[in-house]
């Protein structure tokens, strides 16, 4: 049988050829005439696997090594019997820590004391439970907004969007893309939305663009009316606003899942797929080494540092978000580029604390969060 693969997933060369001929292609370039004879596919979310790539041809499984599949026309597969699967969770500890970098660059930029702000959470998937623990553990208030849980887990732990409109200091959104039906995300942070906002909060973008009214956005960050925004995912990618860029407090190219421990959770997930429909020993299959930070060991002084400044230092040196800030400004032409091209950045749990001097518990909360401490 024959497999394409998008050319950016990691880690899969040489993993499935005993058992097929497979071919690496850019996802983004994905052709009709290249599928011709393709049982398999295996994709990121540039790859619309759609009628019009996929009309004619013997596809019969498509993989995306992502959370989202918003890139899939999952109707279309089900009528022409095209078995599909995504990678639910397989990022979510990299933008978890991403949005705690960001979190605390713009309360260390911004003079904010964590522990004093309420959050909202917009989806409480995967990613966002993540991101709403990591905010419990920095002290902050959370608030929990996800209809379609509320609905099959009763409404206690959740609330609604007026609710955190009303009291939330920052809006971190973390749903998946709907463009119709009850629970529509599509302009879900619109004007209306973003009009009714009391507190003027951070708005945190690491889900999909199209969620956010850009426009609407725009209006209120230059009217004053609205706090920050730190934007990752963006509307029209590759081609994203640069009026928006220049108003985001922190802008980044969607790479806020990028770590290599992500990636290789979505390759082994798919690899995992495969070897499930077509009966392969591949089901425990894993990436045998992640490259390594060059350094993995954080020294940490508590000395004469709060707690929110000592976590800080311990979450940047694990990821500087500047550096994917930067070079995003820097060349906005090159966001595909800067994407495929993404250094190594490992998350928590690849490193080692060394400290002294913290106050009793923040070793403690640093473990909670994923570090080590030998």
């Amino acid at each position: 049988m024959k497999i394409i693969i998008d050319d950016k997933i990691p880690y899969l060369t040489g993993v499935l050829e005993p058992f097929a001929q497979v071919e690496y292609h850019q996802g983004a370039h994905i052709r009709p005439e290249h599928i011709e004879g393709t049982e398999a596919l295996i994709v990121r979310t540039r790859t619309r696997c759609n009628a019009e790539l996929l009309d004619g041809s013997s596809v019969r499984f498509i993989g995306t090594a992502t959370i989202g599949t918003d890139h899939i026309d999952t109707d279309y597969c089900k009528q022409q019997e095209i078995f599909w699967c995504n990678a639910p969770g397989c990022n979510a500890e990299s933008v978890n820590q991403y949005v705690t970098a960001a979190l605390l660059e713009w309360a260390n930029s911004r003079n904010k004391e964590l522990k004093k702000l309420c959050m909202g959470v917009v989806g409480v998937g995967h990613v966002g439970t993540k991101v709403a623990r990591s905010a419990e553990l920095l002290g902050m208030r959370v608030l929990l907004n996800d209809p379609p849980r509320a609905r099959s887990e009763g409404e206690a732990a959740f609330c609604s969007l007026d609710q955190i409109r009303a009291e939330a200091d920052v809006i971190s959104l973390h749903v998946p893309l709907y463009t119709s039906g009850r629970d529509k995300t599509h302009s879900l942070i619109n004007q209306s939305f973003l009009s009714g906002c009391k507190k003027s909060p951070l708005i945190i973008n690491t889900c999909r663009g199209e969620v956010v009214d850009e426009m609407a956005l725009i209006n209120c960050l230059e009217n004053k009316s609205l706090g920050d925004c730190i934007i990752d995912c963006w509307s029209n990618e590759p081609m994203i606003s640069t009026r928006l860029l220049d108003l985001a407090f922190i802008a980044t190219p969607h790479i806020a899942g990028y770590s290599r421990d992500g990636k290789a959770n979505g390759s082994a997930q798919m690899v995992h797929q495969l070897s499930m429909r077509y009966e392969w020993p591949l089901q425990n299959w894993y990436p045998e080494q992640l490259e390594m930070p060059m350094i993995n060991r954080i020294l940490l002084d508590g000395s004469q540092l709060t707690v929110q400044e000592i976590i800080r230092e311990a979450v940047t040196s694990t990821y500087d978000i500047w550096q994917d800030d930067s070079r995003l400004r820097s060349v906005t032409q090159d966001f595909e580029k800067q994407r495929g091209a993404y250094p190594v950045r490992r998350e928590f749990p690849a490193y080692n604390i060394q400290a002294s001097h913290l106050e009793i518990g923040v070793l403690d909360t640093l473990k909670k969060m994923g570090f080590t401490s030998k």
